[in-house]
């Protein structure tokens, strides 16, 4: 038996309107933006259980706040309250599957001293993330998470760097869709017939169906990340698959409705 529950409450994210799109116009999505012309979206984790397995699926922002000025203002936090809401405590994770290595995704995965938060977990996450992220001083990452995946693999620690798609639980597969970051992840939960994609940052936010030239302002490639995105709407579109991403409004599954003008259904 496989359940998806989410960690409640969520950490709260903004996003400038002009960075969440390459056409910033809002017309037809006034709804999204806050007068002073901000989306904010969540900063969500899911949490999956399968048999004996307890997995989380992103580790959020930590206790951290990052304020880029009017581009952005990522507030974490909240990730461990939320788990105990719902009856878990880090020892009772097996697995994190990090969608991808920014901040907002792996940021309870060490704590200041580069120690393990989730003491029995094997940390999931795509090679080609490493190379970006952790191995790569260029770019920016909080300076404990890049120590602590640094000490992991010097400890033999239980990283699971994947490159190919790759089933890590009974009903649990992750899914190379590599755009927003060089190893961005999602996460196929499927049991009894029914299936549901965790998308990660591969859609950032149901608006990119009606606006597919909308991108986040995280995008690596653009433009794979526009043809991964197009590829997941379209598996959205089968009549049975739900989807929900870690920034999604509320963290709502939905699905493509199809044919003649395609929208988002929750």
């Amino acid at each position: 038996m496989i359940s998806t529950s989410i960690p409640s409450p969520t950490e709260p994210f903004g996003l400038h309107r002009p960075t969440l799109a390459t056409t910033p116009a809002p017309t037809g999505h006034e709804d999204l933006f806050t007068r002073h012309g901000m989306a904010w979206l969540p900063i969500g984790c899911f949490l999956v259980r399968t048999g004996d397995r307890t997995i989380l699926v992103d580790a959020g922002m930590g206790p951290e706040m990052r304020d880029d000025g009017p581009r952005r203002l990522l507030v974490g936090g909240q990730l461990l309250l939320g788990l105990r809401a719902v009856g878990v405590t880090p020892p009772d994770i097996t697995d994190v599957v990090c969608t991808h290595l920014h901040a907002d995704h792996c940021g309870w995965l060490f704590d200041t001293e580069a120690e393990a938060v989730f003491t029995h977990a094997t940390v999931w996450f795509g090679a080609h993330d490493w190379d970006h992220f952790v191995a790569n001083p260029d770019v920016w990452m909080f300076d404990h998470i890049r120590h602590g995946f640094r000490v992991a693999a010097k400890r033999g620690a239980r990283l699971r760097p994947v490159t190919l798609d790759t089933t890590i639980a009974p009903g649990v597969t992750l899914i190379m869709t590599p755009g927003h970051t060089p190893g961005h992840l999602s996460i196929v939960v499927s049991s009894g017939g029914r299936r549901a994609l965790l998308l990660g940052d591969a859609i950032v936010c149901p608006v990119q169906l009606d606006e597919p030239t909308w991108q986040s302002i995280g995008d690596v490639d653009p433009e794979l990340a526009q043809r991964v995105q197009e590829r997941l709407f379209r598996e959205l579109e089968d009549g049975t698959t739900l989807g929900a991403g870690a920034h999604l409004p509320e963290l709502q599954f939905g699905r493509v409705l199809a044919g003649q003008g395609r929208r988002w259904f929750t």
